[in-house]
């Protein structure tokens, strides 16, 4: 995600130089055109072309911004769980400093940071397995990363480790109901991860302001050159390129889990949650993430 208030310019250059470049070269050959083989340009209502396409377009952005907003909300929601997660095992299973009990808050809260951070990798289409190692020994990792859904698989593991203490009289069933609801939200918020990543925007949201967006940027210096003559290409290349601006928006928001620039920073979000949970057992905890060039990952 980007976080500075201005983007750098080389990153806008990188994103523009090819559409802008084919506007321009386009406005030219109509100018050309115009001028040595004079031609009357036909009547094109551009002003409801363009409100229309504006429109179109503009609701193509806010579905995409919803999905991308939704995404954090759910993201807010997991780092809360786990923080609730977390404090509740510690609290419930009493403040002993060595023996069965202490390994098994220790594996919760472990587990908990090796779920979000597999979790993570799942949506970005990323192997989990390295991170899942950091947390968890390998017999511990083993299971749920022969799982096709490794998150799922770690937060069942966690739900068989509470059962199990109060198997034990270590909580009583009020304390196994209140973790169990925590694992529940856990397992809501993933769900609705799920179905961003997994539920593309319908066709016809990309493929149509797609194509009259470019249609659009076709006919426009043919409507605009009696008017502009030499300045043709300067006119109507901005204002083509604002058009595309706008449906590139909305394609880099589409997917808010992708691992490019415009996405969430799911690795921050991550490493926020890694570092309450640590510091909630008294582990050393790394530095909180920060950006690199201007983006939070």
């Amino acid at each position: 995600m980007i976080v500075t208030a201005t983007p750098r310019y080389t990153r806008i250059i990188a994103e523009v130089w090819k559409p802008a470049t084919g506007l321009f070269v386009w406005d030219v050959i109509v100018t050309i055109i115009y001028f040595v083989l004079p031609f009357r340009a036909p009547s094109l209502p551009l002003t409801l072309f363009g409100s229309a396409l504006a429109l179109f377009l503009g609701f193509r952005v806010n579905s995409a911004y919803q999905r991308w907003w939704e995404g954090r909300i759910l993201w807010g929601s997991m780092i809360n769980a786990s923080r609730n997660l977390a404090r509740g095992a510690i609290a419930f299973l009493g403040p002993e400093d060595e023996g069965e009990k202490r390994d098994l808050k220790r594996s919760i809260v472990l587990r908990q940071i090796a779920y979000v951070n597999a979790l993570r990798c799942q949506l970005r289409r990323q192997d989990p397995k390295d991170d899942v190692h950091r947390f968890l020994s390998r017999d511990e990792a083993g299971e749920p990363l022969g799982r096709t859904n490794t998150a799922n698989g770690l937060l069942d593991g966690t739900g068989m480790r509470i059962a199990e203490s109060h198997r034990r009289g270590w909580i009583d069933s009020m304390q196994q109901h209140s973790l169990e609801r925590v694992l529940i939200d856990i397992a809501n918020a993933q769900g609705g991860m799920e179905r961003i990543k997994n539920t593309p925007l319908p066709n016809q949201y990309r493929f149509f302001p797609a194509l009259f967006t470019r249609l659009f940027c076709v006919l426009l210096p043919i409507g605009l050159v009696e008017t502009l003559g030499v300045a043709t290409p300067l006119g109507s290349g901005i204002a083509g390129l604002m058009f595309l601006a706008v449906l590139q928006i909305g394609e880099d928001l589409t997917d808010p889990f992708a691992n490019t620039v415009h996405d969430l920073p799911l690795c921050a979000m991550c490493r926020t949650i890694e570092i309450d949970l640590l510091q909630g057992i008294g582990d050393p905890a790394p530095e909180p993430a920060t950006p690199h060039k201007g983006v939070l990952w």
